[in-house]
């Protein structure tokens, strides 16, 4: 029988247990065990990807929970950790001979031994295994290859982000100045676009959109997510589901409303002012070093009148800790009467959410959850803003 599975695919490590870096840029706290935890406990997803696993002592931790039995290997793919499914993953860096600039691409495998595998491989063409996101010494297609042989799943990440990212830096036109076409198994979008914005690329039409939080703190998981639908979570029906497969696939994605993220909108560089389309020359200081916003760029890559297919809903949902007024304390009562945040978000009336905080946050919840809050525009790195009521 199918159900709905909420399922955020790109959480990062910050430290090991040991405390050694594995994303540089990433929280001390967001740890293999406190991301379990938090995505089991508090923010009731079923599925996550940390695209980290492929640190040695990464490895080392997730064995070490399988023989404490904290993690359980499916036979289909993934570890159970109490009610969420761990799918291993990696972010790798490309920047072969045929890039215009880096492009990150996240890789995904059934089981630890075949991450160990893939890990072991990346050795011979990476220079420090130890770190989250680096860059890799083989073209592009090789790595699809690789990870195709091992049967895993490969997809470009946040594509439209103006740094490290396949059309926002890596190629002029085409994917296939990079990648196999045939090769990749899904597209995630990035925070800075949604479903409607690109549905007039052609060649990316043939592919699955995922959205995740690229989380990078505990409190950012889940700030973009999807719903499948399966019949298990489990790295085989995430599989069916990307490729459309007997009736599984995404339903829904959930997402900032584009305007707030930190990319959206082109920029001046230097000094932040937020520039049109055509602008080369900022008009507040001069400059012309411009930050390309994701909207100008899928503009440039648009070529169909018309979108080629129907796609999922895509619902514009502002996570709860963005909501103005919505403080820990308040945030606490609220899981202590309801369970978790996807409990919150989809199964719970704004009748309700109001016997346990006032009407006036009750009634901003459900206008962040289903994306009517007023929104200042982000540009240039910096995320856009929740107006106040």
């Amino acid at each position: 029988m199918f159900q709905d599975y909420y399922t955020d695919l790109h959480i990062h490590i910050g430290r090991t247990m040991s405390g050694r870096a594995v994303k540089i840029t990433g929280s001390k706290t967001l740890t293999l065990s406190r991301i379990l935890e938090m995505a089991s406990a508090k923010k009731g997803l079923d599925i996550i990807g940390i695209i980290d696993c492929h640190s040695p002592e990464v490895l080392a931790e997730m064995e070490m929970m399988i023989n404490r039995g904290e993690l359980e290997e499916l036979s289909e793919g993934g570890l159970r950790f109490q009610k969420t499914t761990l799918i291993p993953g990696s972010e790798i860096e490309i920047y072969d001979s045929n890039c215009h600039g880096p492009i990150h691409v996240l890789a995904y495998f059934p089981t630890i031994a075949v991450m160990e595998d893939f890990s072991n491989w990346m050795r011979g063409y990476m220079k420090n295994i130890h770190l989250s996101s680096q860059r890799i010494y083989c073209d592009g297609q090789a790595l699809q290859q690789k990870v195709r042989e091992l049967g895993g799943l490969f997809i470009p990440a946040h594509v439209f982000t103006p740094f490290k990212s396949l059309f926002g830096r890596g190629v002029h036109h085409s994917l296939t100045e990079v990648f196999d076409p045939q090769l990749i198994d899904a597209i995630e979008l990035g925070l800075s676009s949604d479903t409607n914005m690109v549905k007039n690329i052609r060649e990316i039409q043939r592919y699955t959109f995922v959205t995740n939080s690229d989380a990078h703190s505990l409190g950012k998981i889940a700030r973009e997510y999807q719903k499948l639908r399966l019949k298990a979570a489990n790295f085989a029906e995430l599989k069916m589901a990307l490729h459309e497969q007997e009736g599984r696939g995404v339903i829904a994605n959930y997402g900032l409303n584009p305007l707030l993220g930190k990319y959206h909108q082109t920029v001046c560089a230097k000094c932040g002012e937020q520039l049109n389309d055509v602008d080369t020359i900022c008009r507040s200081c001069g400059s012309s070093q411009i930050v390309k916003g994701v909207a100008t760029r899928i503009k440039e890559l648009s070529d169909l009148k018309s979108a080629e297919r129907e796609r999922p809903p895509y619902i514009h949902q502002v996570p709860l800790d963005f909501i103005p007024g919505l403080g820990p304390k308040m945030m606490e009562r609220l899981l202590h009467a309801f369970g978790t945040e996807m409990t919150i978000l989809h199964r719970i009336s704004t009748e309700q959410l109001a016997e346990i905080v006032p009407l006036k946050i009750a009634r901003m919840i459900d206008l962040a959850r289903t994306g009517q809050l007023n929104i200042a525009v982000g540009g240039g790195g910096v995320y856009g803003k929740v107006q106040p009521e």
